[in-house]
């Protein structure tokens, strides 16, 4: 960020510290009148910003936006072709490595997650969006592979009283990340 230095060196320019985070942030400081906006980018050592590159601006982030929507809507006559074709049991060859990996991706989420909140990385966003994900992915499939009867209510109760609530504080985590709250929290 530059700013013309006061009237005694006109014409002069150099690097001002911005007053807030860097984040496109609205700011008042020494950059300019109250709420001007600051270019996203990180403070270097010396105070001065670097900016960053935003690979999906422009025309590049629309195409990729409608790329994604198109791959969704690919994706439903497949899941049309599957609920009439797959058998409605099946034996599975590694059915408890499968669940082992499962929770030990959880496990790594939901530490990394802590970890990063605890240091204030606002980083911690990134993780807590993909362990919420992971949560609520375990959650459906322990209750739509569990057994009828005490099987079932088990994964049941371990849905609505761990999983779901972890994954609802993990989409929070994510969204203030992605909002702006985690600035307060990083300072």
């Amino acid at each position: 960020m530059v700013a013309i230095v006061p009237p005694s060196r006109p014409g002069a320019i150099r690097f001002i510290r911005p007053a807030c985070d860097v984040r496109g942030v609205r700011a008042r400081g020494a950059a300019g009148a109250p709420g001007a906006v600051r270019p996203a980018g990180r403070l270097r050592p010396d105070g001065r910003v670097r900016l960053t590159e935003r690979a999906l601006t422009g025309a590049r982030g629309r195409w990729a936006g409608w790329g994604l929507v198109a791959a969704g809507a690919a994706l439903v006559p497949w899941v049309w072709t599957l609920a009439n074709r797959l058998p409605s049991t099946t034996q599975v060859s590694h059915w408890g490595t499968a669940w082992v990996g499962l929770d030990l991706m959880l496990a790594a989420g939901l530490m990394s997650t802590g970890a990063l909140v605890t240091r204030r990385d606002a980083r911690h966003g990134l993780t807590a969006a993909a362990t919420a994900a992971l949560l609520l992915m375990d959650a459906w499939f322990d209750v739509m592979t569990a057994a009828s009867g005490a099987e079932r209510a088990v994964a049941v109760s371990l849905a609505v009283g761990a999983e779901l609530p972890l994954a609802a504080f993990c989409t929070v985590l994510a969204v203030r990340a992605v909002s702006g709250g985690a600035s307060a929290a990083t300072r």
